[in-house]
């Protein structure tokens, strides 16, 4: 019994192992081996020609010292951040409504969700560029209830960017959240009604809680985008909005410096991952703690 129950475990990991097989093949190949020639690119010397020199050195990790890169780095964190948050809170609502819509309408609503997306994201970006001109309908129409006077700039500074990115990442944040809403049991935000439970509170402490994942998911496709953005704050914020994005792109195209490049965007992914993997390690402590109280239990 025991030899025929351990073949039957055996069996079962290596159905698992092959079901896995083409994802892992997948991710190894166009995400942790990129990654790691990012990395290792970052430690090699740039030659003259725009390419990447013999040997290795770590002249491109020192001039990330540049005293304009803490600035930039720091107006592309609370830039992504904000979004993110934005993106969030807009998101969690609108995500609850849909999920409580009847099936008919509710597929409208998704495609106007997604409807952005059937247009070129630069024809995107332009079109806010001309709503956010001098002389476009929001600032007119700015004018014309006195929230604005004649000199103000809608355009090329960190508050437009950040309009433009929120509308851009929006949906990114809504789909997730209307996922894990769609799977959610309302029943439990009607039982809290029942118990006393005002709207709003069984929203935030019920439904909430209860969509954490989708919220873990939007947070994640929001906000990686965002850190490494580049075309709207280009576009929108001009050289006084700079991310960290334009100057690997600068150092790419117009320097041909790719062991700079690669060396800002490591350390990019690195603001990224560390705190993922540091969520992750203690994510297992704690599952691993509630194992160990459920078995001494």
């Amino acid at each position: 019994m025991k030899a025929g129950g351990g073949d039957g475990l055996l069996k079962r990991r290596g159905l698992e192992i092959l079901l896995t097989a083409p994802s892992l093949i997948w991710m190894g190949l166009f995400f942790a081996l990129p990654t790691f020639l990012v990395f290792l690119i970052a430690f090699r010397p740039a030659d003259p020609w725009g390419g990447v020199g013999d040997g290795f050195t770590l002249e491109s990790w020192a001039r990330l010292g540049n005293p304009a890169y803490p600035l930039i780095f720091w107006r592309t964190l609370w830039l992504s951040a904000a979004t993110t948050v934005i993106c969030l809170v807009l998101a969690v609502p609108v995500a609850y409504w849909l999920a409580r819509l009847d099936r008919g309408l509710r597929r409208w609503m998704l495609i106007l969700v997604i409807l952005p997306f059937w247009t070129n994201f630069l024809i995107r970006i332009f079109a806010w560029k001309t709503l956010l001109h001098p002389e476009g309908y929001v600032k007119e129409l700015l004018l014309f209830f006195g929230f604005s006077d004649a000199q103000a700039q809608l355009l090329y500074n960190p508050w437009a960017v950040l309009i433009v990115l929120v509308y851009s990442y929006l949906p990114f944040a809504i789909l997730p959240l209307y996922a894990a809403a769609e799977k959610f049991d309302f029943s439990l935000v009607e039982a809290a009604w029942d118990l006393g439970a005002g709207r709003l509170r069984a929203f935030w402490s019920v439904f909430v809680p209860g969509i954490s994942k989708g919220l873990l998911t939007a947070f994640l496709i929001v906000f990686v985008p965002a850190l490494g953005s580049y075309a709207i704050p280009d576009i929108i914020g001009g050289t006084s909005s700079e991310m960290i994005g334009n100057r690997i792109a600068q150092r790419v195209f117009t320097d041909r410096n790719l062991p700079h490049a690669s060396a800002l965007s490591a350390l990019l992914a690195l603001a990224v991952l560390l705190p993922m993997v540091a969520y992750l390690v203690q994510l297992g402590r704690e599952q691993r703690r509630l194992r160990k109280e459920g078995g001494a239990e």
